[in-house]
Parts: C-alpha cells; structure tokens; sequence
C-alpha cells in the first residue's frame, strides 16, 4: 500500500476532526482521539497542524466550503424560488446522510462563543469569515436582498437547531417548517 503525501494525511485529520469535534466540541474532543482515529502519533499531527484550534480551524472551514459547495451545486442554472428549494433540498440531504455536519456547524457556534468569552477573538474571526462566504454564496444564488437572505438562513438555522435537539418528524415544532423543505421523512433543512 502506497504511503500517504502530507496532503492526503492533511485531508485524513480534518476528517477525523470534524468527527471528534462534532461529537465531543472543541473542549471535548483530543489531538490523540483525532491521531488514533487516523492512526497517526500526536508528534506527526502537529507536523501537520500547529496545534488543536488550527486543527478545529481546518474542520470549521471545511464545513462551511462544503455548505457551499453543496448549495452552489444545488442552485446551479436556477434562481429565485428554484434556487432557494434546491439548496433547502441538497442541505437536507447532505445533513441526514452526513449528521457530523451539522453537529460541527453547531459545535461552531459554541467554540466561537466560548473562545472569545475567553478573550480569543482570532478564533471567531476565521468562522464568522467562513459564515460571510456562505451568507454570499446564499444571497446570489437568491438574487436575494438582504431580507431574502436573512430569511433563509433564519429558516435554516432554525432547522439546524430543531434537528441537533432530535425532533423527531412528526412532532408539532415541525408544523410551521415549509413543507417544501422537507424530504418525506426527514425533517432537517
């Protein structure tokens, strides 16, 4: 078996990462889980990545791209409405199939608060940047005015928060979701 380049072993901890951090949180989660989980040692992790938040950094950022990317796909040749029920549909999709997304965009949001609560603003800065892309990314895909945009992410977030605290489909917080929004059984955005 060939060895891994420092790219591909790159790829394999943010990963992993994502992982760990969406499970545990950014306190919760190891530099050792996240070694063992790619079976590397901790030494080699750190040639890597300098430390644990460039680590978490990584993660955080790839999600984002990868909301992104999901959505870009989704809205590809559409507008307006098209556009917006697409991306709602490929998000669902992405987050039933993949729930460790969404558990790392919502471990995100923590580790922001809880950084800078600890005075670490450089931390909040990397995230909020990645959130401004998908904020964009959203907006021209809707051909949206800032309301239009504020409304579907609002929407969106709203989801995320439902299905993090495991509303089952079928409950009654569902009710006022659009319909339009939801795959048959699966009640995440």
């Amino acid at each position: 078996m060939p060895r891994m380049s420092a790219e591909e072993r790159r790829e394999s901890v943010i990963r992993a990462a994502t992982a760990e951090f969406a499970r545990g949180g950014y306190h919760g989660a190891t530099t050792e889980a996240i070694a063992r989980r790619v079976g590397v040692s901790q030494p080699y992790l750190f040639r890597l990545f300098p430390g644990k938040k460039a680590i978490f950094l990584a993660a955080a950022d790839r999600c984002v791209e990868d909301t992104i990317r999901t959505f870009e796909e989704a809205a590809k040749g559409l507008e307006g409405q098209e556009a917006q029920s697409a991306m709602a549909n490929a998000y669902t999709r992405v987050i039933a199939e993949r729930p460790e997304r969404l558990m790392m965009q919502m471990q995100m949001y923590v580790a922001v608060a809880a950084a800078e609560a600890e005075g670490d603003r450089e931390f909040g800065e990397g995230v909020r940047a990645g959130w401004m892309r998908l904020w964009d990314t959203v907006r021209a895909a809707l051909g949206a005015d800032a309301d239009g945009t504020t409304a579907f992410m609002a929407h969106g977030m709203l989801i995320n928060c439902l299905v993090a605290m495991g509303f089952p489909d079928g409950h009654r917080v569902w009710e006022g979701i659009y319909a339009s929004d939801r795959l048959k059984g699966c009640p995440e955005e």
